[in-house]
């Protein structure tokens, strides 16, 4: 079993930052392919970004350009960089992880792929 864990969310005014993690733990200890997703009230779950096997990213296109995903230091650990955020990001923000993936399209993925999913982290953008 594996559990996410995810933390850094919050709220800000538009145009504000935050820096999201993720952090993956448990059993079978391997480096698994995570994620990021968020939900917004009434809306469906949607991709946002992702590293890829070959160290490719890949972003929703309303993020393109103000959010950035990245590995930690140690294995199985995910973030992402918020920048310039509007209202339209306010959602709960999930991280996801799965063993057998290699590559996404974020924005195409059906979320029901993923194996584990973290309980979410809420960010409450203001205008």
């Amino acid at each position: 079993q594996v559990t996410l864990v995810e933390s850094g969310g919050g709220s800000v005014q538009s145009g504000g930052s935050l820096r999201l993690s993720c952090a993956a733990s448990g059993s079978p200890d391997i480096p698994y392919y995570m994620a990021w997703f968020r939900q917004a009230p009434g809306k469906e779950r949607e991709g946002v970004a992702a590293i890829n096997s070959d160290g490719s990213t890949t972003y929703a296109e309303s993020v393109k350009g103000r959010f950035t995903v990245s590995q930690g230091n140690t294995k199985n650990t995910l973030y992402l960089q918020m920048n310039s955020l509007q209202p339209d990001d306010t959602a709960i923000y999930y991280c996801a992880a799965d063993s057998s993936l290699q590559s996404v399209v974020i924005g195409k993925v059906d979320p029901s792929i993923f194996e584990y999913w973290g309980q979410g982290t809420q960010v409450t953008v203001s205008s």
